[in-house]
């Protein structure tokens, strides 16, 4: 059998090969025109296909804004809240989708909205394209509410929509604006505590989804948005009212005196609760409108400030020799102006630091009786003057030849350098500055506002302080703190040795109201012992309550009925440009407490170079803490316990206060009263009875007579009624309360019995 050959593979024709390349051809011109046209598309129409496409996610996937949470005060009052607002938005492409759109559309938005409505016809028309175009932002509801009404009676009003978003706004306008702070538009917190607590107020935005399903119908998602949480800030804004309105008032008083400008550079109060730390009150000036933070008309009065490279490079903000007035307020260019608005809206009361003065000398006394240095009983030569280091640093009393002898309680109820000096070399140099430490200084009280000041570089340490460096910081000069630090340091002194750290929120809730968190007042540490501070306390009542003519410092601080103690402080400033002492400018102070026996708030009031021709006088503080506490002390229902003299009673009546007593009316006293007064009736301005309704006869003359005095007796409670007057005889018998002796001035503030100053 003869084997077969294997068949030879079968090759492509010529022709077949032909047909091949050119098939190979014609796809490769179908991609090269394809390419082609991709890139004259995307060259050409790439704008308008990217419009579509973020128009379409525009509709159909829309952010949801949070409203960031509120700012109350103690008792509820809205200091900050956040209100929905609308910005107006213009599709020119719907508007334009219809012939019959764009008159209605363009005529209803001419009539409910104030546009310039030639310029919006000209967009629409030359930007057909356009879906997102917004002439106008933040309206409210009510003034979108025209329009919205016209698009629903007619259908052919198409092309507009709002956009819902929140605007901050600030009720009571520049009320606590240092405590409180601003927010820019979106929502970032600037300064105090919108800035200090900007993660608690802001929430999350929410989002709606649009997406197309198996029907192709338009199916939507919403993601909710979380609201931020509302602070409690311990603020109480009647006390802070107050506060600011006596601050204005000194300003309006001294402003433009001596020089040009504002009554004080820096003008600061606080007021504290001297067993929690919470500030009822802080509050500078001049201050500004929180809802018109950019105002310039704020900055009137003040002092120019710049901005300075030093020598290692670094900028530093440098006071001027100019006072901000019209003139030089339109000369400004838009940095300085920001730099100098920049200035006035941090809060003196935590940034600002100064020598406190004469207000650090409990400081040293309490921490020279702590350690053992001295005892209650020490007591001081002060000749005017003593010489420490090389320098003859003077008493106040230098002219005078000294106090003579000084106890520990004068050298703070007569403010005597000479005896602090010589209490300061007792302690030594360690041991003041261990004191120095335990009391804060130099270091943050962590309050919990934006922009607290860090003093360290400003507080000698026991490595660098000489011996004249010691006498001087004894008295409160040559170091620097703020005021932060010298009130929380001084309510430690007088509530047994405390200190509290401060703090301006006591709780958290969130938008449905529930409490999320509670802060709790905080010890951090017990400074001194109860026994220095009841010491402390007996001392700084001196400076204001006791006897002593004018070496009683602080006596024009006292409000009317009222016992409270404190210590003045005066200090010369530094020129922050040579950095020497001056001789002609100062810081005038006084921190003080109420009531005197018994503290429940400490008030710290500091006035930065009064616009006066002699700037060394703590009048200028104790005037405003007299003024503030007036007002204060009977709001917080805390009682007179001091007889009140006719000029007293005058000026309580004149500023229409009440005036209040430290006893509870008790039901005879309520009958006695009625008595006094007639029931329902009325004083009789001719001699001073009382009448009842149509003139009938006072009770009191129904009332037995004792045939002893002739006096008629009240059967209750056996009181003897003068007939005439209807007052009680011999107060001191009657069986009014259990405290004691009532004051009858007090009782009755239209007696006309002078009783003289206590």
């Amino acid at each position: 059998m003869k084997e077969q050959k294997a068949k030879k593979p079968q090759k492509f024709s010529i022709k077949m090969q032909k047909k091949l390349v050119v098939l190979f051809l014609f796809v490769l011109l179908a991609f090269a025109g394809l390419s082609v046209r991709l890139i004259w598309i995307t060259r050409e129409n790439g704008t308008q296909y990217q419009k579509q496409v973020l128009s379409q996610q525009r509709y159909d996937s829309t952010t949801i804004p949070f409203r960031r949470g509120d700012i109350v005060d103690a008792k509820g009052t809205k200091l900050a809240v956040s209100e929905k607002v609308y910005n107006l938005v213009i599709d020119a492409k719907v508007m334009l989708d219809r012939e019959e759109y764009l008159e209605p559309t363009l005529q209803a938005l001419g009539e409910n909205f104030d546009l310039d409505m030639s310029a919006i016809r000209e967009y629409v028309t030359t930007h057909e394209n356009s879906s997102w175009y917004v002439p106008l932002r933040q309206l409210s509801y009510e003034e979108i509410s025209g329009f919205q009404a016209a698009a629903l009676e007619n259908s052919n009003i198409r092309g507009v929509w709002f956009e819902e978003e929140y605007k901050r706004v600030y009720p009571n306008g520049s009320l606590a604006a240092d405590v409180i702070g601003f927010t820019t538009t979106d929502n970032v917190g600037t300064y105090g505590l919108e800035e200090y607590y900007n993660d608690t107020l802001n929430g999350i935005n929410g989002r709606e989804y649009g997406y197309l399903n198996d029907d192709s119908n338009l199916e939507r998602t919403i993601k909710a948005a979380v609201d931020g949480n509302t602070i409690h800030s311990t603020l109480d804004a009647n006390i802070q009212s107050i506060v600011e309105k006596y601050l204005k008032q000194f300003n309006e008083e001294y402003k433009d005196a001596v020089r040009e400008g504002n009554g004080a550079e820096n003008l600061g109060c606080i007021i504290m609760e001297v067993d929690t730390g919470n500030i009822l009150a802080m509050a500078s000036y001049p201050t500004y409108d929180l809802n018109d933070v950019r105002n310039t008309d704020s900055l009137l009065g003040s002092i120019k400030v710049e901005q300075i490279t030093n020598a290692n490079g670094y900028y530093e903000i440098h006071k001027t020799d100019t006072v901000i007035n019209e003139e030089t307020l339109a000369a400004m260019s838009e940095d300085e102006i920001y730099l100098n608005l920049n200035n006035l809206w941090k809060n003196f009361c935590i940034t600002t630091t100064y020598e406190p003065g004469s207000t650090a000398k409990p400081f040293t006394v309490a921490a020279a009786l702590e350690d053992g240095s001295i005892t209650a009983n020490s007591t001081f030569e002060c000749n005017g003057a003593l010489e420490v280091g090389g320098h003859r640093i003077k008493c106040h009393s230098y002219a005078r030849g000294g106090d003579g002898i000084v106890s520990v309680q004068d050298s703070i109820a007569w403010s005597c350098n000479v005896a602090l000096m010589k209490i300061g070399q007792a302690m030594g140099v360690e041991e003041f500055c261990r004191f120095q430490q335990i009391f804060n200084f130099g270091l943050k009280t962590n309050v919990d506002l934006a922009g607290e000041a860090r003093t360290v570089s400003l507080i000698y340490t026991a490595e660098d302080m000489g011996s004249a460096d010691l006498a001087t910081n004894s008295f409160g000069q040559n170091f620097n703190v703020t005021m932060i630090q010298m009130i929380t340091g001084f309510c430690s002194l007088i509530n047994g040795g405390y200190y509290y750290e401060p703090h301006m929120v006591y709780k958290v809730t969130n938008a449905s109201g529930a409490t999320v968190q509670n802060i709790e007042p905080r010890v951090l540490k017990q400074v001194v012992s109860e026994s220095t501070s009841e010491l402390i306390r007996q001392y700084c009542r001196a400076v204001v309550m006791e006897e002593g003519g004018d070496l009683r410092t602080g006596k024009t601080a006292r409000p009317a009925g009222y016992a409270i103690g404190g210590k003045t402080g005066t200090a010369e400033t530094i020129d922050e440009n040579t950095h020497k002492r001056s001789e002609d400018e100062y810081v005038v102070s006084f921190i003080g407490y109420a009531p005197a026996d018994d503290p429940e708030i400490a008030i710290y009031v500091v006035v930065d170079r009064p616009n006066a021709k002699q700037q060394d006088d703590a009048k200028f503080a104790t005037g405003i803490v007299r003024d503030i506490l007036t007002e204060v002390l009977p709001y917080l229902n805390i009682f007179m316990t001091e007889e009140l003299s006719e000029e007293e009673i005058a000026e309580l009546n004149e500023k229409q206060l009440e005036i209040t007593t430290q006893y509870t009316q008790t039901p005879e006293e309520d009958a006695l009263e009625d008595a006094q007064d007639g029931e329902s009736g009325e004083e009789n301005p001719q001699d001073g009875t009382a009448e009842g309704e149509n003139g009938e006869e006072p009770v009191w003359m129904s009332y037995p007579v004792d045939p002893e005095t002739g006096y008629r007796v009240n059967p209750e409670t056996g009181q003897k009624i003068d007939e005439e007057t209807g007052e009680v005889i011999d107060p001191d018998e009657s069986a009014l309360g259990t405290d004691g002796p009532v004051n009858e001035n007090l009782i009755n503030p239209d007696s006309s019995q002078d009783t003289g100053e206590p």
